[in-house]
């Protein structure tokens, strides 16, 4: 993969890199992750442009040692370490942002270089530019957007709107329609080739901007969003819906989309057919039962009170959370099921989460549902879970942690100055807190409001009780009391 990147092979020769002080930059990454593949691009030539710095990967299914050892549960993930120390973290696909934490533990390529875009970071050489731009061209986006968008977070509503009218049947789903990263939006693509439409689409794990823009646009919390000549019609279950009625193709006919005649006689075929599997009966009907032996179905490595990989050991975790009864498969004890469940999901990786017998996905996509709120919304639409109201969910939220500050932004970047000032007396005062993003979530923005009498944000709890807004904990800090108030 280029550049003066080296893999690590054991966790001893990770602490013997670190232990020499220098900077020390690891991706841990997977081989079935496009988005792994196409940052390690990114970060390939980042070694190239600072080699005073040590840049090393970590395949993170392959090393769980490693992997737990910094609690990595999705990838890409990356972890920054400086002076024999870990100083930072990063999840997720930004080339940008990777380029600005970079240059935080490693210094800049060329202070002076005024024509390195801000937003890259003064980590951005010419070879990482080039590589931005290639990244940004396989998302189907401009360097310029790109580049204007990262960082701000903000999205321009014609981009989206561009992408939306890009094609008569539009889809936002979770992969592309030859490897889907999740149950619903396969159903979803198998829909669509079985009414012979031909549609565009567009993988929402690859650029955040679009994924979080268009929930705001069009009110909708969840993927895949499937939209017809610039219309939303909705997600899964309502495409399920509309297809099983007969409604899709009178939308469809109505406005003027051609259909194409479907190739052969039988429908396009999901993972639960034997027929497009190549299994034998035998172990396709075993799998089957297997996955319908209970209305949670976690296939992993090991079993949930002892699992053998950071990545099923988080979705253990997750499930645990969200109070979810479960039944567990270990893959390790079978290798006919390891290798047949692979064929049947068309999932290559464990972990692997069925709810009421259909794919949900990895510990990626899992994080990402519970995160989104999705996975509660799923738990509680198949009657897994009964339905929490707007109070329980903002007491959960609450009582995450002792110290829990509603905010606008992150920790690691407010989006308001009173937010800022909040997480600065916190840090100074050296009190670990939880945090929400505020502007992540409308609901739980304005529930908050009334919940609490408290009009503005941020807003501090600790242990379920409000402390106060920015005034009142700036005041706390200044006399010395704030610490005392959060440890009593």
């Amino acid at each position: 993969m280029g550049g003066s990147v080296k893999d690590i092979q054991s966790k001893e020769e990770l602490n013997t890199v670190v232990s020499h002080g220098k900077p020390v930059i690891l991706h841990f990454w997977a081989s079935w992750c496009e988005a792994s593949k196409q940052m390690d691009l990114v970060f390939s030539h980042l070694s190239t442009d600072l080699p005073h710095a040590h840049f090393f990967r970590v395949e993170a299914e392959e090393q769980p040692e490693i992997s737990e050892a910094y609690a990595v549960s999705a990838v890409p993930f990356f972890v920054f370490f400086k002076d024999g120390q870990k100083v930072d973290a990063m999840e997720g696909a930004n080339p940008s942002s990777l380029a600005n934490k970079v240059a935080k533990v490693a210094g800049s390529v060329n202070p002076d270089n005024s024509a390195v875009p801000a937003s890259l970071g003064m980590a951005a050489g010419a070879n990482m530019l080039e590589t931005v731009k290639e990244f940004a061209k396989q998302n189907g986006v401009s360097q310029k957007e790109t580049i204007s968008t990262s960082g701000s977070h903000v999205l321009v509503e014609k981009r989206l709107k561009q992408l939306v009218d890009s094609h008569p049947i539009m889809l936002f789903m979770k992969g592309n329609p030859e490897e889907p990263k999740c149950g619903f939006s396969q159903k979803v693509v198998n829909i669509l080739k079985e009414e012979g439409v031909n549609f565009g689409s567009f993988d929402i794990l690859t650029d955040n901007d679009v994924r979080e823009g268009l929930k705001k646009l069009y009110n909708w919390p969840t993927f895949p969003q499937l939209f017809c000549k610039g219309e939303f019609l909705g997600g899964c279950d309502i495409a399920v819906s509309m297809h099983e009625s007969g409604e899709l193709k009178e939308v469809f006919r109505d406005h003027g989309v051609v259909t194409t005649e479907t190739k052969g006689s039988e429908p396009v075929a999901s993972s639960v057919s034997d027929s497009s599997t190549g299994l034998s009966v035998t172990l396709d009907s075993r799998i089957k039962n297997l996955i319908d032996s209970s209305s949670v179905m976690l296939f992993m490595k090991g079993k949930p009170e002892e699992p053998k990989c950071g990545f099923s050991r988080k979705v253990v975790e997750i499930l645990q959370q969200e109070k979810v009864k479960f039944h567990s498969f270990d893959i390790l004890d079978d290798d006919e099921v390891r290798q047949g469940l692979k064929v049947y999901s068309n999932w290559s990786s464990y972990p692997q989460l069925y709810i009421k017998g259909e794919l949900i996905g990895g510990s990626d996509i899992v994080l990402e549902m519970q995160k989104s709120g999705e996975l509660k919304k799923v738990l509680t639409e198949k009657d897994i879970i009964p339905k929490e109201t707007l109070e329980d969910r903002l007491k959960n939220i609450i009582s995450s942690s002792d110290t829990m500050l509603f905010m606008k932004g992150t920790p690691d970047e407010p989006r308001c100055g009173f937010s800022s000032k909040v997480v600065n007396a916190l840090k100074e005062d050296g009190v670990n807190f939880g945090s929400f993003d505020i502007l992540t979530n409308e609901e739980v923005r304005q529930g908050l409001k009334t919940y609490s009498n408290w009009p503005t944000f941020p807003q501090l709890y600790y242990k379920g009780e409000l402390i106060g807004g920015c005034d009142i904990v700036l005041e706390l800090h200044g006399s010395g009391e704030l610490k005392s108030t959060l440890s009593d």
